[in-house]
């Protein structure tokens, strides 16, 4: 799976980017899309308008942790994993039987967004099992994305030449053009367009970048680490009605 997201839908966190990374522009003249097409030939990859770049390979995938790709009113979500708890998030979600996991990341975004009766952070701590998922929302241009507390899905990340967010479940598709401005998605977290990079974990803390470096001894990308002495400021959310969007306050 593949998600390029315009800067101004996701801001790369301080610390990804590398001094000397070598990474090119993923969205110019559809670079990144092309590449992903001739590596994938029976993906789909879809350019929505000038913000995002999503696209999904069925095929080359382990059987273990299967990718989904689902859409609903305009909200698009890459899963790959699987979630054990399935039957009740259905129930929690008044989902039917057929729905898949993807899905269920679409209604708790939904809920999440319209209603918000639980902390993002709840949402995506009660999703139990491997997984990885990328969420876009072309309504709003909001970008939602998590790994599970365990990294059980390969997933990284990374920013390109133009300052662009890139996600992908394969290094040598990451690296085409982030270079080294690129690292592990962070166990246990998730990154929201107006949250930035949260851990779900410990959500009232801050993350850090820590340094990587790779086996040659340069510099490549940064982990995050949580922050145990540094709390975020805690904001509350205002009850208001169902039709208002909550997006903003996660």
């Amino acid at each position: 799976m593949l998600a390029v997201f315009d800067k101004s839908v996701a801001k790369c966190p301080e610390g990804l980017q590398s001094p000397q990374s070598n990474s090119v522009s993923a969205l110019k003249d559809a670079f990144l899309a092309q590449h992903f097409t001739s590596v994938h030939p029976a993906s789909v990859t879809l350019n929505l308008s000038s913000s995002a770049l999503v696209a999904y390979a069925p095929n080359k995938h382990n059987p273990l942790l299967p990718r989904l790709f689902a859409v609903v009113d305009d909200i698009f979500c890459l899963f790959q994993g699987h979630i054990e708890n399935v039957a009740n998030l259905k129930q929690q979600y008044g989902l039917n039987k057929t729905a898949n996991e993807a899905i269920i990341v679409i209604e708790a975004y939904r809920t999440l967004r319209d209603r918000g009766p639980y902390p993002a952070d709840q949402v995506v701590r009660d999703f139990h099992g491997k997984f990885a998922f990328i969420l876009f929302d072309s309504g709003s241009k909001t970008a939602f994305v998590a790994a599970d507390a365990d990294g059980s899905v390969p997933f990284l990340w990374g920013t390109d030449a133009d300052g662009n967010l890139v996600l992908s479940d394969d290094p040598d598709i990451l690296s085409k053009s982030c270079g080294k401005s690129s690292a592990p998605f962070p166990k246990g977290c998730f990154f929201t367009t107006s949250g930035g990079l949260r851990s779900f974990e410990h959500p009232l803390n801050e993350l850090k970048p820590v340094p990587r470096v790779d086996s040659s001894g340069q510099v490549c990308g940064a982990t995050f680490k949580v922050d145990a002495e540094t709390k975020k400021e805690t904001v509350g959310m205002p009850r208001v009605g169902s039709a208002a969007n909550w997006s903003s306050n996660y």
